[in-house]
């Protein structure tokens, strides 16, 4: 048995060119100056003590209360209501006012519940029938009859 010598093989060496994008060195970071500022001390306030609270009392909306009445009470002479709401009273009338030839009118925003009124010449001479009535809010229109 013949050992017969090894072939030797050439192989060719190469050189890798290392030329790549990853390659390229960056240049170091450059560190940011910091400027120190004074800082400045914030106080907390203490919240203001609460105060008791105050009941709410629900005002009743102020409601247009009209009184209309159609009657021709003669030359220089005026037409007065009383009652009672609305501030009127039985005691003494309020004068109405004249907005045309034969139409008074009477109009309140005091009224809050039921007024009961009747009519007057010159705050003397009462309007014939009942009293009337109308609730806050409303419009009455009427022709007061009256015996001289």
């Amino acid at each position: 048995m013949d050992k017969q010598p090894a072939k030797k093989t050439a192989t060719k060496k190469t050189t890798a060119s290392k030329t790549t994008a990853t390659s390229v060195k960056k240049a170091p970071a450059k560190k940011a100056t910091v400027k120190k500022t004074a800082v400045e001390k914030v106080v907390a306030k203490k919240a203001p003590a609460k105060k008791a609270a105050v009941k709410k009392t629900t005002a009743k909306k102020a409601l247009n209360t009209n009184i209309v009445a159609y009657t021709d009470v003669g030359f220089g002479n005026t037409l007065y209501i009383r009652g009672t709401g609305a501030g009127l009273s039985w005691e003494k009338g309020v004068a109405m006012k004249n907005t045309s030839a034969a139409e008074w009118a009477f109009a309140t925003t005091k009224a809050t519940g039921t007024i009961t009124f009747k009519f007057l010449i010159n705050d003397q001479i009462w309007a014939e029938g009942d009293d009337l009535t109308i609730k806050a809010g409303s419009k009455s229109i009427s022709s007061p009859e009256f015996i001289w």
